[in-house]
């Protein structure tokens, strides 16, 4: 964790304080870290992951069924 600190020079009012703290922050990229953050993906159940990987078998088989008997194309290798 980065810390940013800010201390008041003689002669100096508390909004120019405050405005070179936001600088110092905004260089420092905690705020952009923190928001990158802040709507973070839950990773899928044990079940959600059997269950989409049964799908992709079925997907599969079904595909290897229609390319035998003809109703679809079969795919032309990538280069």
């Amino acid at each position: 964790m980065i810390q940013v600190e800010v201390k008041k020079n003689n002669n100096e009012t508390n909004a120019s304080v405050i405005r070179r703290f936001t600088k110092r922050v905004q260089e420092s990229t905690i705020l952009s870290a923190a928001r990158a953050h802040r709507y973070a993906e839950r990773s899928p159940s044990e079940y959600t992951k059997k269950k989409n990987a049964l799908k992709r078998i079925n997907r599969h088989k079904e595909i290897v069924r229609l390319k035998k008997l003809g109703l679809m194309a079969e795919r032309k290798p990538r280069r």
